[in-house]
């Protein structure tokens, strides 16, 4: 019986070491390695000229470094563009690259799909399928980064955001050297204010992602109490927001120059008045954050309504009165269904492709 090789790309650099030493090789060797697939992006072996031609010929005999399929691409009227990508038979997920002055922000997914149901989000009406390898969540980085090149050489990815389809924390065992790779100086280079991981309040995975990765957190919140985050945001149903907000008020504890993002989608008579804006300014006064409001993105089958200017700016007025630092999200990539809460990976029957 053949072995089946190992996909290279599923190793951080701390991972790959350890790989290597205990079959013999220098760890100094997996530096080496990672350097040639997540810096220059060479994934033939052969090409690999400053290993031994002993460690090239076990590489190719265990491993592989399959590259992302990419089945469609699309690029929105301001700029934005989303991918397709096809992980198995019957799964597509999407990544989408956001550009800004001065910044580029890449949005990847973790899992095909979403077992958590938020009722404002595409990706949680399609269900869940299976959790992304570590190697289909950075490899929607490489492919983005070499793409880019191709599209637009001014356009760099600055900044990484866990935002796309699934639940990073329910992932956070493939989700962990991904991010490892995002933030070595060896891989990717990205600084940990850069890297964001945004999660609907898995309280236990939170705390392991902070023992485990520096990266930055954004958390979706969506309501000002539990009865209102129960319907939005059916995991406040198993983590409330007590333990959600004692969480996020211990998390940069040691690092007051680091803020939690709380994000904050604006629906329409739903979560937007003032007295909401009043009772979230008393939830978040324990917790050093910084507040993003993203008018709602509308999708198929769903009756919410965005959220009026007025109202928008009634609830920023009210938060930023309260000294709470508040932005509001310019929506983006809506024109190819790429803005936030609208990627779902079954949408090949609703998009235009620009190929």
């Amino acid at each position: 019986m053949t072995k089946a090789k190992l996909n290279l790309l599923n190793f951080s650099l701390s991972g790959l070491k350890e790989y290597f030493v205990a079959h013999g090789q220098p760890g100094y060797r997996a530096t080496q390695v990672i350097k040639w697939l997540h810096q220059e992006f060479v994934t033939d072996f052969d090409k690999m000229t400053n290993i031994s031609k002993t460690l090239r010929a076990e590489l190719i005999e265990n491993f592989v470094t399959p590259d992302m399929n990419c089945s469609k691409e699309l690029i929105s009227k301001d700029g934005t563009v989303k991918w397709l990508f096809q992980v198995d038979v019957k799964n597509q997920i999407e990544t989408v690259f956001i550009p800004e002055d001065g910044r580029g922000t890449l949005c990847l997914s973790s899992q095909a799909g979403c077992a958590l149901a938020c009722s404002f989000c595409a990706t949680g009406m399609q269900g869940f399928s299976h959790n992304l390898s570590t190697a289909e969540i950075i490899g929607q980085l490489r492919y983005a980064k070499l793409r880019l090149k191709e599209i637009d050489p001014n356009k760099k990815i600055t900044n990484v955001v866990m935002m796309g389809m699934g639940e990073p924390l329910l992932n956070l065992k493939n989700l962990l050297p991904a991010l490892e790779l995002m933030l070595d100086d060896n891989a990717y280079g990205l600084s940990k204010y850069r890297v964001t991981v945004s999660t609907s309040g898995i309280v236990p995975a939170m705390e392991k992602l902070r023992e485990n990765s520096e990266a930055s957190l954004a958390i979706s919140l969506h309501a000002p109490n539990d009865i209102l985050r129960n319907e939005l945001v059916p995991i406040n149903k198993k983590y409330n927001l007590k333990q959600l907000i004692n969480c996020c008020s211990n998390y940069f504890k040691n690092q007051p120059k680091r803020k939690v993002t709380v994000e904050y989608i604006m629906i329409s008579g739903v979560n937007d008045t003032t007295q909401h804006a009043k009772d979230l300014c008393k939830v978040l006064k324990s917790v050093n954050c910084k507040i993003n409001l993203i008018p709602y993105n509308p999708i198929p089958d769903v009756d919410y309504k965005t959220s009026s200017n007025n109202a928008i700016t009634k609830f920023r007025n009210i938060l930023e009165q309260k000294k709470l630092q508040t932005t509001v999200r310019k929506t983006r990539g809506d024109d190819i269904d790429a803005a936030c809460g609208q990627l779902a990976g079954n949408i090949k029957n609703r998009l235009k492709s620009k190929d």
